[in-house]
């Protein structure tokens, strides 16, 4: 079964909510205002009751009440919404209001008994198909002995027509406002929900393969959050679709050139039969040509392992000047190839926390670089400071150096300088991308600053283990 939209539900809900709402205060206001009316009526019994007992205790004669000079004397007791019956201690009437006419209102057993302990009583009855009566039984004592029942009474009927008027207009206008209320309620929902279809349209769209889309966001609240978030995600995605598909080529580009150079070869060499010299060249070209695709191979992996957070790395204290002093001198050894000096500049003591191997490639890879861009003749400088919290390590050298800009390129995946490859044929444009990853591993930064023929510096900051006293 299909299930309802969110606007068709979220209006169901909102209705149901209002449609309890309007029946508990339904409930709740007729309840109230029938004690208000019952509680009102029986005020107006009780103040004509006392009103009335005063009188008739002018009119007492000893225990005795005169009754027919009281009837005649007092033909206000007959009230336009209002009747009076005396009653004798033992319940029988002695005197009535002449609006009851011929109605038989006796009175109950528990009015007498409340009358004979000095009690009053009010009563609610119905006879027959009639209205009902709201009546008050009030005794009156000479001493405290029972010598009259007052009761005081009125018809109930203003009060049900109030309440069913009341009942009438609630049963009506309920209805109708859970009505208004779903409209208003399928309005406001669809409203609320239009920046939601917005965003679904949107991922249709880059579903269907559109990575340009965008979502405007002209309000800061929830759905507006939603929808930079969303924005958010799909400019990362498009930068990682973008990067994938420039890596996929960098990298067929890369792999395409060795794997050229090694058929080329072998089939030249087999067109016609060769010295074992020849045969000897090629095969030492294509040993050369399949290390270089191997280590393109392993650093794809690398980068791919640290791309899905496989890399683990260790997380022990490293004398990092003790570790630049070992670098310098197998770069030293790295540097006669070339006739590059190496040399140390400043060196101060500072321990960091992290993966020394890691660390050590990092540095031997930037070092590496420095000496194979240097001209012959030239050097390469390694310091070490701190600065602050931070441990400072530089690699300088006063080679060909990178054009302004390029600086920010050379750590992307692949990326080689027009100026580097002629400078060096060999290199697989990987190296810089994976120090870049092992410096923010460590919670680090690399950066470069470098001049177009006066030599480049690389430096890279790291958080010292423990801060400089």
């Amino acid at each position: 079964m299909k299930q309802a939209s969110i606007r068709v539900r979220l209006t169901i809900w909102y209705g149901s909510a209002l449609a309890c709402i309007m029946l508990m205060f339904a409930i709740a206001l007729y309840l109230v205002m029938s004690k208000t009316l019952q509680d009102q009526i029986d005020r107006s019994l009780e103040e004509a009751a006392i009103a009335a007992a005063r009188s008739l205790e002018e009119h007492r004669f000893g225990p005795f009440l005169l009754l027919d000079d009281l009837a005649q004397a007092f033909p206000e007791l007959a009230l336009l919404d209002k009747f009076f019956q005396i009653f004798g201690p033992g319940g029988q009437v002695t005197l009535q209001s002449a609006n009851i006419k011929t109605r038989n209102i006796p009175l109950s057993q528990t009015a007498l008994q409340a009358a004979l302990e000095g009690r009053a009583t009010f009563e609610s009855v119905r006879f027959h198909e009639e209205v009902p009566i709201r009546l008050l039984s009030y005794p009156i004592l000479h001493g405290k002995t029972l010598v009259n029942i007052l009761r005081v009474g009125t018809s109930l009927r203003p009060v049900e027509e109030m309440l069913h008027r009341l009942v009438l207009v609630l049963v009506i206008a309920s209805p109708l406002a859970v009505i208004a209320s779903l409209l208003g309620g399928w309005f406001l929902a669809g409203r609320a929900l239009r920046p939601v279809d917005t965003i679904t349209l949107a991922a249709q769209r880059i579903a269907a393969g559109d990575l340009t889309q965008r979502i405007d966001t002209t309000s800061s609240d929830e759905i507006g959050r939603l929808a930079s978030t969303f924005n958010d995600m799909i400019a990362r995605l498009e930068a990682s679709i973008r990067q994938i598909r420039q890596f996929s080529a960098d990298a067929s580009h890369e792999l395409r050139t060795p794997l050229t150079i090694t058929k080329g070869e072998t089939e030249l060499a087999l067109r016609k039969p060769r010295s074992p010299e020849v045969y000897q060249q090629v095969l030492q070209s294509n040993l050369e040509e399949i290390d270089r695709m191997s280590r393109i191979v392993d650093e794809l992996l690398f980068l791919s392992r640290a791309d899905l957070g496989e890399i683990k790395l260790g997380r022990d204290p490293v004398q990092l000047d003790t570790l630049v002093q070992e670098v310098q001198q197998q770069a030293a050894i790295l540097g006669q190839e070339h006739q590059v000096e190496t040399t140390l500049g400043t060196l101060e003591p500072a321990q960091v926390l992290g993966d020394e191997w890691r660390l050590r490639e990092m540095l031997l890879n930037i070092v590496d670089n420095a000496v194979k861009y240097s001209r012959r003749m030239g050097k390469v400088e390694l310091s070490l400071t701190r600065e602050g919290s931070m441990a400072r390590l530089s690699v300088r050298d006063y080679g060909i150096g990178i054009a302004p800009d390029e600086q920010a390129l050379i750590f992307d995946r692949f990326y080689r300088s027009d100026a580097a490859r002629a400078h060096v044929q060999q290199g697989t444009g990987l190296g810089l991308s994976i120090c870049k990853w092992i410096a923010e591993a460590h919670h680090g930064r690399i950066h470069v600053e470098s001049m177009l023929g006066h030599g480049s510096c690389f430096t890279i900051y790291l958080p010292l283990l423990t801060s400089p006293t």
